[in-house]
Protein backbone atom coordinates (compact mmCIF):
# COMPACT_ATOMS: atom_id res chain seq x y z
CA UNK A 1 0.00 0.00 0.00
CA UNK A 2 1.42 3.27 -1.00
CA UNK A 3 2.53 5.38 2.15
CA UNK A 4 1.12 9.38 1.71
CA UNK A 5 3.79 10.91 3.74
CA UNK A 6 6.70 8.35 3.37
CA UNK A 7 9.18 10.17 5.15
CA UNK A 8 7.12 9.82 8.13
CA UNK A 9 8.21 6.29 7.75
CA UNK A 10 11.67 4.80 10.21
CA UNK A 11 14.00 6.85 12.62
CA UNK A 12 13.41 10.43 13.01
CA UNK A 13 16.35 12.34 12.40
CA UNK A 14 18.25 14.42 14.72
CA UNK A 15 19.29 17.77 13.48
CA UNK A 16 18.51 20.74 15.28
CA UNK A 17 17.00 23.91 12.82
CA UNK A 18 19.11 27.07 12.84
CA UNK A 19 18.16 29.14 15.95
CA UNK A 20 16.28 31.87 13.75
CA UNK A 21 14.22 29.09 11.66
CA UNK A 22 13.26 27.79 14.71
CA UNK A 23 12.50 31.48 16.49
CA UNK A 24 10.38 31.84 13.24
CA UNK A 25 8.22 28.55 13.78
CA UNK A 26 6.99 29.33 16.85
CA UNK A 27 6.23 32.55 16.26
CA UNK A 28 4.30 31.06 13.63
CA UNK A 29 2.52 29.10 15.92
CA UNK A 30 1.98 31.48 18.70
CA UNK A 31 0.90 33.78 15.56
CA UNK A 32 -1.57 31.67 14.23
CA UNK A 33 -3.31 30.27 17.20
CA UNK A 34 -5.41 31.89 20.12
CA UNK A 35 -5.76 28.90 22.55
CA UNK A 36 -3.49 27.30 25.05
CA UNK A 37 -3.69 25.18 28.36
CA UNK A 38 -2.28 26.88 31.18
CA UNK A 39 -0.93 24.50 34.01
CA UNK A 40 -0.04 25.72 37.53
CA UNK A 41 0.73 23.81 40.79
CA UNK A 42 -2.26 23.53 43.43
CA UNK A 43 -1.33 24.13 46.80
CA UNK A 44 -0.95 20.19 47.51
CA UNK A 45 1.03 19.75 44.76
CA UNK A 46 -1.09 18.85 42.16
CA UNK A 47 -1.59 20.09 38.69
CA UNK A 48 -4.17 22.41 37.15
CA UNK A 49 -4.71 22.54 33.81
CA UNK A 50 -6.90 25.56 32.41
CA UNK A 51 -7.84 26.62 28.68
CA UNK A 52 -7.39 30.64 28.02
CA UNK A 53 -7.51 32.38 24.92
CA UNK A 54 -4.21 33.93 24.79
CA UNK A 55 -2.56 36.89 22.59
CA UNK A 56 1.25 36.76 21.86
CA UNK A 57 4.22 39.62 21.86
CA UNK A 58 7.00 38.18 20.70
CA UNK A 59 7.91 35.05 22.41
CA UNK A 60 5.95 35.77 25.51
CA UNK A 61 1.83 35.17 25.56
CA UNK A 62 -0.47 36.95 27.89
CA UNK A 63 -4.25 36.53 28.78
CA UNK A 64 -6.44 38.22 31.26
CA UNK A 65 -7.67 36.96 34.06
CA UNK A 66 -9.43 37.52 37.64
CA UNK A 67 -6.85 37.82 41.06
CA UNK A 68 -9.30 35.82 42.35
CA UNK A 69 -9.13 32.63 39.95
CA UNK A 70 -7.32 29.51 40.93
CA UNK A 71 -4.91 29.65 38.21
CA UNK A 72 -3.82 33.20 39.51
CA UNK A 73 -3.56 32.63 43.31
CA UNK A 74 -1.64 29.61 41.88
CA UNK A 75 0.82 31.77 40.19
CA UNK A 76 0.99 34.08 42.95
CA UNK A 77 1.95 31.01 45.03
CA UNK A 78 4.31 29.58 42.51
CA UNK A 79 5.24 32.05 39.37
CA UNK A 80 6.24 28.49 37.83
CA UNK A 81 4.40 27.96 34.43
CA UNK A 82 3.70 25.38 31.60
CA UNK A 83 1.56 26.20 28.46
CA UNK A 84 0.39 23.74 25.86
CA UNK A 85 -0.65 25.52 22.23
CA UNK A 86 -0.96 22.89 19.30
CA UNK A 87 -1.98 23.70 15.89
CA UNK A 88 -5.22 21.63 14.72
CA UNK A 89 -4.23 17.79 13.92
CA UNK A 90 -5.58 16.54 10.85
CA UNK A 91 -2.34 13.72 10.69
CA UNK A 92 0.93 12.87 12.02
CA UNK A 93 1.84 15.33 9.41
CA UNK A 94 0.24 18.34 10.49
CA UNK A 95 1.60 17.74 14.22
CA UNK A 96 2.25 21.13 15.20
CA UNK A 97 2.22 22.46 18.51
CA UNK A 98 4.66 23.97 21.66
CA UNK A 99 5.25 23.66 25.05
CA UNK A 100 6.29 26.73 27.11
CA UNK A 101 8.18 26.59 30.20
CA UNK A 102 8.31 29.69 32.35
CA UNK A 103 7.02 32.15 34.76
CA UNK A 104 4.47 34.35 35.13
CA UNK A 105 3.72 37.57 36.57
CA UNK A 106 0.15 39.17 36.79
CA UNK A 107 0.33 43.16 35.39
CA UNK A 108 -2.78 45.31 37.12
CA UNK A 109 -3.90 47.44 34.16
CA UNK A 110 -2.60 50.42 35.64
CA UNK A 111 0.68 49.33 35.79
CA UNK A 112 3.04 51.33 32.66
CA UNK A 113 4.66 47.72 32.00
CA UNK A 114 1.02 46.39 30.77
CA UNK A 115 0.90 48.93 27.90
CA UNK A 116 2.75 47.55 25.46
CA UNK A 117 0.52 44.05 26.54
CA UNK A 118 -2.61 45.71 26.39
CA UNK A 119 -1.66 47.43 22.96
CA UNK A 120 -1.44 43.60 21.34
CA UNK A 121 -4.51 42.68 23.08
CA UNK A 122 -7.32 42.85 20.71
CA UNK A 123 -10.26 43.12 23.47
CA UNK A 124 -12.58 45.04 21.10
CA UNK A 125 -13.94 41.74 19.71
CA UNK A 126 -14.59 39.97 22.77
CA UNK A 127 -16.89 43.57 24.12
CA UNK A 128 -18.73 43.51 21.32
CA UNK A 129 -19.68 39.78 21.23
CA UNK A 130 -20.50 40.80 25.50
CA UNK A 131 -22.53 43.85 24.32
CA UNK A 132 -19.95 45.57 25.90
CA UNK A 133 -18.76 49.28 25.06
CA UNK A 134 -15.66 48.95 22.69
CA UNK A 135 -14.94 52.42 23.94
CA UNK A 136 -14.13 51.37 27.56
CA UNK A 137 -10.87 49.01 27.49
CA UNK A 138 -10.88 45.92 30.40
CA UNK A 139 -9.82 46.77 33.91
CA UNK A 140 -8.80 43.40 34.47
CA UNK A 141 -5.01 42.34 35.23
CA UNK A 142 -2.82 40.68 32.21
CA UNK A 143 -0.96 37.41 33.42
CA UNK A 144 2.24 37.45 30.61
CA UNK A 145 4.28 34.26 30.28
CA UNK A 146 7.86 34.37 29.48
CA UNK A 147 9.45 31.18 28.48
CA UNK A 148 12.96 29.83 29.44
CA UNK A 149 12.36 26.70 27.74
CA UNK A 150 9.99 26.04 24.39
CA UNK A 151 9.85 22.52 23.03
CA UNK A 152 8.39 22.78 19.67
CA UNK A 153 6.70 19.95 17.36
CA UNK A 154 6.27 19.81 14.19
CA UNK A 155 6.25 16.61 12.21
CA UNK A 156 6.74 18.26 8.52
CA UNK A 157 10.23 18.96 9.80
CA UNK A 158 11.52 15.19 8.94
CA UNK A 159 10.64 16.09 5.70
CA UNK A 160 13.47 18.36 5.08
CA UNK A 161 16.09 16.00 7.89
CA UNK A 162 15.16 18.10 10.70
CA UNK A 163 14.20 16.54 13.99
CA UNK A 164 10.22 16.99 15.05
CA UNK A 165 10.92 18.52 18.47
CA UNK A 166 13.18 21.23 18.98
CA UNK A 167 13.96 23.47 22.28
CA UNK A 168 14.54 26.67 22.31
CA UNK A 169 16.33 28.45 25.49
CA UNK A 170 16.88 32.54 25.40
CA UNK A 171 20.16 33.56 23.89
CA UNK A 172 23.11 33.47 26.50
CA UNK A 173 24.20 37.36 27.17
Amino acid sequence: MPLTNPWLAGPAPAAELPREALEERILNLLSTQNMAVIATVNTDGSPAATPVRYYSLGLEIFYTSWNDSVKSRNLRRDPRVSAGIFAPLVGQASSRGAQLFGTARTLEREDPASDGYWEAFRWQSDHAERGRSVSEPPSDPLTVITPHRILYTEHWLRRTGYAPRQTWRPASP
